[in-house]
């Protein structure tokens, strides 16, 4: 890679004297806000995470310990929230604000000031979703899915959560909108749309997913609040109207948000995957025609998180078979990505670590996802605790896994330092044996019967709730040591250069901020 070190790791401001607070404020820099989004993500990590330590303490052992089941359904609801929100689509999008106009050779992204106020809603729509603490009736107590009747049993809490998701969907849209117009308007000359590295297709794809989902959400949790205040009965059978009809609305943008979790993630995998292995992607154009698909296909396979609720036959067969071909899609991309390992010269720094990880876990939370596909084996897995370990396997040990190898892949590029990478090594191996420890145990419980969302169990189920809640806490105390990481490879380190991690398809543009003019007709293909 020719370019120097400087041009990798210099923040070009174009802010003139403004300094310290005021320039982070004010910032329309597309690196700062990223980092800001990735700073933000991190906070909202542990916030997040002492929710489910609360749920956890309290599973430990069977009877009630530490909160009443009224507080353990609320930390279940702000914990989904929080962590869907606040954390996991900040952190793809910090990376996206990183790193887009850099592989496309843009100077920053296209609309810069909306760029500033999509992320300035998030602290404030979290803020407001946290109050609902402290406000009389409390936070929901209805899981992240917000079932009516349950969640309109909540007061005046209940509004100030409507209005904090639709400021976060608002800030999700607004940064949709941007990234797509910054991929569509502001490539390089000659850089055509299969010439786009795969992190930048993900993104691609996932915006329009997003623009398409978050509405339907606002429309849903409106409802919810027009029923509660303004006399309607849309969920209310008593007037006429239907609590199932929620549950469409709801997983019509549910199930494509968990493909908006994951896709970012298939995209840093996708470039993590190549470099370690010294060999270019496998299939570049089929992994873009496979993300496509898994997109289209999220939108028809709704229903499959609603078997249990009287479908028709035909309804469940439908959804059933619809579910099950979204496995087609994804085989293709872990089929290439194992592809383009074969026969690689794979070296195994931190990155390709986590990326070998994601690769397994998700692989086997999409097997035990093809279970719940079955019509009727759903009927006995439903609302079980084998949904929660399934649905976390895929968006932990799946897409958080993409993120923490996107945080170590782009890091020496973010901060010019390269990372102690032995501490970052243990930092990986003591995460993944907790995070199985937690959530391994849990489809075991499931299958033996545990109902998911209750504060007391069976004491049959008390050995591996045990294990679950120490691995739920080993994992936890093992994230201040990706703090201490981070901090210390800011503050300093050895210098990176330019050839950190030289890639094997040459994009050497992806280094330059703002770019150096290139002409992309005479760019490596890099299919």
């Amino acid at each position: 890679m020719s370019a120097t070190t400087q041009d990798a790791v210099q923040h070009h401001d174009h802010h003139g004297p403004e300094k310290g607070l005021k320039r982070w404020i004010f910032t329309t820099n597309h690196k700062d806000i990223g980092t800001l989004y990735l700073l933000f993500a991190l906070i909202m990590l542990f916030v997040g995470g002492a929710m489910s330590l609360v749920i956890r303490a309290e599973l430990f052992q069977p009877g009630l310990q530490f909160v009443n089941p009224d507080f353990f359904n609320q930390m279940t609801t702000l914990h989904a929230l929080v962590m869907v929100f606040g954390m996991i689509m900040p952190a793809f999008a910090g990376f996206a604000n990183w790193m887009i106009p850099l592989m496309i050779g843009a100077p920053d992204m296209a609309l810069p000031r909306l760029n500033n106020w999509s992320f300035w809603l998030l602290p404030f729509a979290i803020i407001m979703l946290a109050m609902t603490l402290f406000l009389p009736g409390g936070a929901p107590a209805a899981g992240w899915t917000l079932y009516p009747p349950l969640v309109l049993q909540t007061g005046d809490a209940f509004p100030f959560m409507v209005f904090s998701i639709h400021l976060l969907g608002i800030s999700s849209i607004m940064a949709a909108i941007n990234i797509i117009v910054t991929i569509l308007n502001m490539r390089a000359p000659g850089m055509s749309l299969l010439k786009m590295p795969l992190f930048v297709w993900s993104w691609l794809i996932t915006a329009y997913l997003l623009i398409a989902v978050m509405p339907v959400l606002a429309g849903g949790v409106t409802m919810l609040l027009t029923d509660q205040f303004f006399g309607t009965s849309f969920f209310q059978a008593a007037g006429g109207g239907d609590p199932v009809l929620f549950q469409h609305i709801f997983w019509f943008f549910g199930h494509p948000e968990v493909y908006i979790i994951i896709l970012p993630a298939f995209g840093i995998i996708s470039h993590v995957i190549p470099t370690f292995s010294r060999k270019p992607l496998f299939g570049h154009d089929s992994m873009v025609f496979a993300t496509g698909s898994i997109a289209f296909l999220s939108f028809i396979v709704w229903a499959h998180h609603m078997f249990t609720v009287g479908m028709p036959l035909a309804g469940q067969l439908f959804f059933m078979m619809a579910t099950m071909l979204i496995a087609v899609p994804t085989g293709v991309k872990v089929f290439n990505w194992i592809a383009t390992m074969w026969k690689g010269a794979i070296t195994f720094e931190t990155p390709m670590l986590f990326a070998l990880a994601f690769i397994v876990q998700f692989t086997f939370g999409g097997f035990t996802g093809l279970m719940l596909a079955i019509a009727p084996a759903d009927f006995q897995y439903h609302d079980s605790y084998f949904v929660v370990a399934h649905f976390h396997y895929v968006l932990v040990n799946g897409a958080l896994y993409g993120a923490f190898a996107g945080v170590f892949y782009w890091l020496p590029k973010m901060t010019g330092h390269m990372y102690n990478d032995k501490l970052s090594k243990i930092y990986f191996w003591i995460s993944t044996f907790f995070i199985n420890v937690t959530f391994f145990p849990q489809h075991f419980l499931g299958l033996a019967g545990m109902p998911r969302r209750i504060p007391d169990y069976a004491t049959q189920f008390t050995d591996f709730n045990a294990m679950s809640s120490i691995g739920a806490f080993g994992f936890g105390l093992s994230q201040l040591l990706l703090v201490y990481i981070v901090i210390k490879t800011i503050k300093g380190g050895e210098k990176a250069t330019g050839e950190v991690w030289e890639e094997a398809q040459g994009l050497e543009w992806t280094v330059s901020s703002p770019p150096e003019y290139h002409s992309f007709e005479t760019a490596p293909d890099i299919k």
